[in-house]
Formats: structure tokens, C-alpha cells, sequence
């Protein structure tokens, strides 16, 4: 993936993931701890939403780190920002 398609899907996950945090009242990282630690939601409706939540964080997790990952990459050669800023389009 090229930075623009992980920026604008890192972009796309956090909106969904504001969605869950808005509903909820509680933030991606304290819901996906205590997922990954096997609690169970209060409410058995929820545990969908809850399934689908942590889904959405962990690929949220794992496009961050291929953006930290591709940004040293370029850094590398340039050691700054040159070349990786772009405009995008209005």
C-alpha cells in the first residue's frame, strides 16, 4: 500500500471507530484490552458490535504500523519530509 491509500484507510477506520466510541462511551484501546483479555460485553446485543469493534481496531493497529514502517523506509533515504508531502486534490 502507498502512503496516500494507508493514510485515507487509517482515516476511514478512525471514523468507524469514533462510531463505536461514541455509542459506547469508552475508547478503541480500553474496549480492545479488555476484549483481548476475554471480558464479556454487559449486554449480549452487543457482543456483535463488539466482535466487529476489535476487528476494526486491530487492522486500525496494523495499518499504523505499515505507515510508521513505509514512512522510515523513505526516510531513510532522505531524512525528512521532502518527497513525501503531496496535495491532494480539492
Amino acid at each position: 500500500m502507498d502512503l496516500q491509500s494507508l493514510i485515507a484507510d487509517i482515516h476511514a477506520l478512525e471514523q468507524q471507530l469514533l462510531e463505536f466510541e461514541r455509542k459506547y462511551g469508552v475508547r478503541s484501546e480500553t474496549m480492545y484490552a479488555a476484549y483481548v483479555a476475554g471480558e464479556e460485553p454487559e449486554d449480549d446485543a452487543w457482543v456483535l458490535d463488539f466482535g466487529e469493534w476489535a476487528s476494526v481496531y486491530k487492522l486500525w493497529l496494523r495499518r499504523q504500523a505499515e505507515y510508521r514502517n513505509e514512512i522510515q523506509r523513505k526516510q531513510q533515504s532522505h531524512n525528512s519530509l521532502h518527497g513525501l508531502i503531496h496535495v491532494a486534490p480539492a
